[in-house]
């Protein structure tokens, strides 16, 4: 995609998430209709809401894109598509039904299995990031960059309480644990250095991790599995094995850390 490609489909995807943050807000307060799906997470009717408003503005103004949502069925025809849409109409549903502040509404386009541009909104705490390949990543039109931090001593990470045992890298005071409902929130908040690290357990989808993914790299951060490999999202199947979020100086504590977690008797 040409720079100006990529500067009208970060335009498109700003317009349409704003409208979907706004539409959420109007929730907000009230007692939504929240049902169960087959793996016991929960779903209201704002997530369909949300999902229905995205799909009407995104896909009626490129009609080529591939579609995935976490709302909706994935018919396949992302594989074939030149660039897809990957969307989670509200991350941090359950953070919305209780009154939090901590859900997101994270959209991404992808190209050969890499997002290219990505925005992502919290409403309630009235941030919205974006990015888009190559050109830097934003919180409020304000450019961003991961940590300078270069130890874990200190620190302040996103992890399961599984792993705060294993986080003291024996430097300093011991790392502080920050959690939030979003994953992408958490990986927006290390993109924009307010978190040092995250660690992801496996089974993260697709819709959790692609906005944020080109958040972190283009705030020059690292997001990959336990090998160094960077996740994608032009495969049949949508889950991803362990991850971790850092600053380049501290990716190989956090995948000690991690690993160190995965190989402990529970």
């Amino acid at each position: 995609m040409s720079a100006r490609d990529l500067a009208d489909d970060l335009a498109l995807l700003a317009d349409a998430v704003r409208a979907a943050a706004d539409l959420a807000l109007g929730f907000v307060g009230k007692t939504p209709k929240v049902w169960t799906k087959a793996n016991s997470s929960p779903v209201t009717e704002v997530d369909i809401a949300v999902e229905s408003l995205l799909a009407d503005r995104l896909r009626a103004a490129r009609p080529g894109y591939g579609w995935l949502s976490e709302e909706t069925e994935d018919e396949g025809s992302r594989l074939t598509a030149p660039r897809t849409f990957i969307v989670d109409p509200i991350d941090g549903t359950r953070s919305f039904v209780q009154g939090g502040r901590d859900w997101t509404i994270p959209v991404a386009i992808v190209e050969r299995g890499r997002p290219v541009v990505a925005a992502l909104a919290n409403p309630r705490r009235d941030e919205f990031y974006a990015a888009i390949a190559g050109g830097g990543a934003t919180m409020n039109g304000r450019p961003i960059r991961v940590s300078v931090r270069r130890t874990l001593g200190g620190s302040t990470l996103a992890v399961s309480r599984r792993l705060t045992q294993w986080s003291d890298d024996g430097e300093g005071e011991p790392p502080r644990n920050q959690f939030y409902a979003s994953l992408a929130y958490r990986l927006a908040r290390v993109a924009d250095g307010r978190l040092d690290g995250a660690a992801i357990k496996a089974d993260a989808q697709d819709w959790d991790l692609a906005a944020a993914d080109l958040l972190v790299h283009e705030a020059g951060g690292v997001l990959s599995d336990l090998g160094g490999a960077i996740p994608r999202y032009d495969r049949p199947g949508t889950s991803h094995p362990p991850l971790i979020a850092a600053p380049p100086a501290l990716a190989d504590a956090m995948m000690r850390i991690l690993r160190q977690s995965l190989s402990a008797t529970p």
